[in-house]
C-alpha cells in the first residue's frame, strides 16, 4: 500500500475515534452538569431559609432583651419606690426614745420650726426630673439664666437633720415642721421620721415628695411628709409666740434667756430662714431676734435654739 494512502487511512481512523470519545464524552459530562446546577439552585435555597431561620431568632432575641430590659427597669423603679419609703420610715420603739411625740402632749407645750425659703426646685435635665442644686447642675442653670448660688438643697437638709437629731425632739417637745420652698410650696415633716443621712437619697425624697405630694411610711402607710395648702398660720397654735431669726435684727439676746422669760403655757414657734443669702420677710412673726453677732448657718442657729429649749425645759 502506498505510504500516502497508509498516513491517510490512518489519520481518518485517528479522527473517527476521537469523534467517538467526543460524543461519549459529552454524553456523560451533560447529566453530571445539569446535576450540579441543581444541587448549586437547592444549596442557595438552604442559604435563604438558613437567613430567614438566622433573621428570625435575632428578632426573637431582641425582642426578649427588650422585655428583659423594661422588666428590670420596672423592677429597679419599684425598688427606688420601696428604698424611698423605707429611708422615710419612722424609728423603731426605744425605750428612752420615743416614736412619737408623747411627753409633750403630756406636757402640753411644745416648740414648732418653719423654714422659710427652701431650695427646692424640681427640674427636666435631660430625660430625667431632677432636684437642682449648684454642684451637678451649675451649667443647666446657666443656661436658663439662674443663679447656680441660688440653688442649696444641702441647707434645708442639715438644717432637718439638726432638728430631728436635737435631744429636743428626742424628749418628744418638737410639736411640728413646717417647710416651705423658695415657690411657695408648704409641706410638713413629722417630727418622729428619719431623714436620709446622705444627701443624695434626701434629693431622692424630697423629689419624689414634691411630685406626689406625700411620702408614706411602708408599716403603717402614714404620711410622714405631706404638701398642706398654704398659709403656715392656720397650722399654728393660737397660744404661741412665733418669733423669728435674723441676723440683720437690731434685737441681739442670749437664746436661753430669752426662752427662759416666756410663759410655759406657751407653745414656741421658731421662724428660721433656709437659704444661702438674702432674709425672710413674712407678715405672722410677732419677734425677730438675733442670737449671735455674726452669721450663722440654718443648722447651727436651730442647733442654739434647741440647745436653748432645751435647757428650759430640763432636757438633758
Amino acid at each position: 500500500m502506498d505510504g500516502n494512502v497508509w498516513r491517510r487511512f490512518e489519520n481518518s481512523k485517528n479522527n473517527r475515534h476521537d469523534a467517538t470519545w467526543r460524543a461519549v464524552d459529552k454524553k456523560m459530562v451533560r447529566p453530571y452538569g445539569v446535576k450540579v446546577h441543581k444541587r448549586k439552585k437547592r444549596e442557595g435555597n438552604y442559604d435563604k431559609e438558613e437567613e430567614e431561620v438566622e433573621e428570625q431568632s435575632i428578632q426573637a432575641a431582641k425582642k426578649k432583651t427588650l422585655k428583659s430590659t423594661k422588666e428590670d427597669e420596672d423592677v429597679e423603679k419599684k425598688a427606688e419606690e420601696d428604698e424611698a419609703e423605707e429611708e422615710a420610715a419612722p424609728v423603731e420603739v426605744v425605750e428612752g426614745i420615743p416614736a412619737a411625740p408623747s411627753d409633750q402632749k403630756a406636757l402640753k407645750r411644745g416648740a414648732i420650726f418653719v423654714l422659710e425659703r427652701a431650695s427646692l426646685e424640681v427640674g427636666k435635665v435631660g430625660k430625667s426630673y431632677q432636684l437642682l442644686n449648684s454642684d451637678e447642675h451649675a451649667n443647666f442653670l446657666r443656661r436658663n439664666n439662674k443663679n447656680p448660688a441660688d440653688y442649696r438643697p444641702d441647707i434645708i437638709h442639715q438644717a432637718l437633720l439638726s432638728i430631728l437629731d436635737s435631744p429636743l425632739n428626742k424628749a418628744g417637745m418638737v410639736q411640728a415642721i413646717y417647710v416651705k420652698t423658695e415657690k411657695g410650696v408648704l409641706f410638713e415633716v413629722k417630727p418622729h421620721v428619719r431623714i436620709p443621712r446622705t444627701f443624695k437619697r434626701f434629693s431622692g425624697i424630697m423629689l419624689q415628695l414634691l411630685q406626689k405630694l406625700s411620702i408614706t411610711a411602708a408599716s403603717n402607710r402614714e404620711k410622714l411628709l405631706r404638701v398642706i395648702k398654704n398659709p403656715v398660720t392656720q397650722y399654728l397654735p393660737l397660744n404661741s409666740r412665733k418669733t423669728g431669726l435674723s441676723y440683720s435684727s437690731e434685737k441681739l439676746v442670749d437664746i436661753q434667756k430669752y426662752v427662759a422669760t416666756i410663759s410655759d403655757d406657751m407653745d414656741l414657734v421658731f421662724v428660721v430662714g433656709a437659704m444661702a443669702h438674702g432674709k425672710i420677710d413674712n407678715d405672722y412673726t410677732e419677734d425677730w431676734i438675733a442670737i449671735s453677732g455674726y452669721p450663722l448657718s440654718a443648722a447651727f442657729c436651730i442647733s442654739m435654739i434647741c440647745q436653748g429649749v432645751a435647757k428650759k425645759w430640763n432636757v438633758l
